[in-house]
């Protein structure tokens, strides 16, 4: 590395290969590792795209195979430029992004600078299909993650989903409170507490209460 600096909102590294200096646009994280042990002349690894326009070569460079591959799926994305591209890897990390794609949280997409309402409906639209693998792969991960072997408890939990819908509470509110619902009554099993129907009951209906309280504030 010789040089790196910050133009506006784009951060910038000069690096020495074979005697040609190369400058590429990096993410802020790495800007700031960089900064933060700054040495002159030392040696960094960076995985680069190259866009070649008519009147300039850009090089962009990222410190993981993952964030540049998710830079180039990005850009096959027509209307998204590279700067949305860096401005989305800027602010979330390549897994935030994929869980936002999965869950189509509009709202994270358009927090970057740049991009829309119509814009993250393409985003998350042509990305759900591109990252299909891994959203799979995440989701069951979390499945595992949640799962509870006790067949017992299992069968409780899916009479207490009939029964929260039989008292009016909707099929959304209580597939959101499941994941730390089940989290919760996996330890409470775990340490040998006594569990009935009763008990998974109040438990559930006070965590969807609490879900309606907060978003009624």
């Amino acid at each position: 590395m010789v040089d790196l600096w910050q133009n506006n909102q784009k951060f910038f590294v000069l690096i020495e290969c074979h005697g040609l200096g190369y400058e590429i646009q990096i993410l802020e994280s790495s800007f700031l590792k960089l900064k933060t042990n700054q040495t002159f002349n030392q040696n960094i690894t960076l995985w680069i795209k190259h866009i070649k326009k008519e009147d300039s070569d850009l090089l962009f460079g990222f410190t993981s195979k993952d964030q540049k591959d998710f830079f180039v799926e990005i850009l096959s994305i027509r209307g998204i430029g590279s700067q949305i591209g860096i401005g989305i890897l800027n602010k979330f990390s390549v897994n935030e992004v994929i869980h936002a794609i999965k869950t189509h949280n509009r709202k994270l997409i358009c927090s970057v600078p740049g991009v829309g309402q119509k814009m993250s409906d393409r985003l998350i639209l042509e990305l759900k299909s591109k990252f299909k693998s891994k959203i799979k792969f995440e989701q069951e991960k979390v499945k595992d993650e949640f799962e509870i072997k006790d067949p017992e408890i299992n069968k409780m939990i899916e009479d207490l989903q009939l029964t929260l819908q039989s008292l009016n509470y909707k099929n959304k509110e209580i597939k959101a409170i499941l994941p730390i619902f089940i989290k919760e009554v996996d330890l409470l099993a775990k340490k040998e507490k006594k569990l009935s129907f009763e008990n998974l009951l109040k438990l559930a209906m006070n965590y969807l209460d609490k879900d309606s309280s907060n978003l009624a504030r």
